[in-house]
């Protein structure tokens, strides 16, 4: 048996062949701080297995061109950053509204605004509400290292071609910029029928991939079938629980704050507290059959959140009506330390 392939690099080339392995053959992005290695990398590699790197004229036209390249079945992917992906959003809706699948990747930094280029959790509302128009969804998926940066990116091909709809990759400045070894998949992407796509009309009728509804009761028609497959996307829902197992709280945070307050949590455990740790990986869908189920049996919860509140809104919303939810959030501008979380959960334990 041979060994598996082990590289060391950052959190952004992990994306970038997450996505060669996974068989994408169409990249369009336009340059943005802190997710810039996956064009540089895609630009150099892609063509190397027969693939097209394309840098647009803008995220606008980048998102437009991800559309076009989805709706002919082909496995197509962009990538940026939040006010980059905020320029997306419009092309994001058209994209659930047709049916057409496509991978997007937001290495978030801080807002509102321009911000700056550090760290944030601050796209968390406009990743999982849908932060384009309309009644839409898109799966979400929150990596907390560098191999989930790869496993997770390999998955999201698989995803949005299943459900044909958008997925999105929801990491930060931090995830994307550190370097870890991660392990190399010998992976074959997934095989899926496309009887849908649009790849010439010769040998069949023609067909329409659309997200205009004009006629009396399609529109209606068509977003109640939409809302049924968001429904089917929680058969995907992922999640990592840390130390709950006689937990009295649990702290709940996603990506690179959940890989921070795992210290913490061993701090606090050497202090004789007894709290543990639930992670969502999918953010859309969100656990929360899971954490309601948690709530059962713990009654005290801690949200931590680099923002200044916006997850803690879907755990309160998650566990049953007698559970104490605490928060803390820090606005984005620089990365809390275990012990500044250790601190913080000593002040909210009891």
């Amino acid at each position: 048996m041979s060994k598996p392939k082990v590289e060391l690099v950052n959190g952004n080339e992990a994306i970038a062949r997450g996505a060669m392995a996974a068989g994408c053959k169409f990249y369009f992005g336009y340059p943005i701080t802190p997710q810039n290695e996956i064009p540089e990398y895609l630009s150099k590699h892609l063509p190397d297995i027969d693939g097209t790197f394309i840098q647009a004229e803008s995220e606008i036209a980048s998102i437009n061109m991800l559309l076009g390249a989805g709706a002919t079945g082909a496995r197509a992917m962009t990538s940026s950053s939040s006010p980059g992906i905020s320029l997306k959003q419009e092309g994001i809706s058209y994209m659930a509204g047709s049916e057409i699948p496509g991978v997007i990747v937001n290495m978030s930094r801080s807002g509102p605004g321009l911000g700056g280029i550090s760290p944030s959790q601050g796209d968390y509302f406009q990743a999982t509400r849908g932060g384009g128009h309309g009644d839409y969804r898109t799966i979400v998926l929150a990596p907390f290292s560098v191999q989930e940066n790869y496993d997770l990116t390999i998955k999201a091909f698989d995803l949005a071609d299943q459900y044909r709809n958008p997925v999105m990759i929801l990491g930060d400045a931090l995830l994307g910029q550190m370097k870890e070894p991660i392990i190399l998949r010998d992976n074959k992407p997934g095989k899926f029928d496309k009887p849908w796509a649009l790849t010439g009309a010769k040998n069949r009728k023609p067909q329409f991939l659309k997200s205009l509804y004009l006629n009396e009761g399609d529109l209606t028609q068509h977003n109640w079938k939409l809302f049924q497959k968001y429904q089917q996307m929680k058969a995907e829902i992922q999640y990592e629980t840390y130390r709950i197992e006689d937990a009295d709280m649990v702290v709940v945070s996603f990506g690179s704050v959940a890989r921070i307050i795992k210290s913490s949590i061993n701090m606090a455990r050497d202090k004789g507290m007894k709290v543990g740790l639930f992670r969502p990986v999918t953010l859309y869908p969100y656990p929360e059959e899971i954490l309601r189920r948690l709530s059962q049996k713990v009654h005290h919860f801690f949200a931590v959140e680099l923002n200044t509140g916006q997850m803690v809104e879907d755990v309160k919303l998650s566990v049953d009506k007698g559970s104490r939810v605490d928060f803390y959030g820090r606005p984005p501008g620089s990365i809390p330390t275990p012990n500044e979380l250790f601190d913080e959960i000593q002040k909210v334990y009891r």
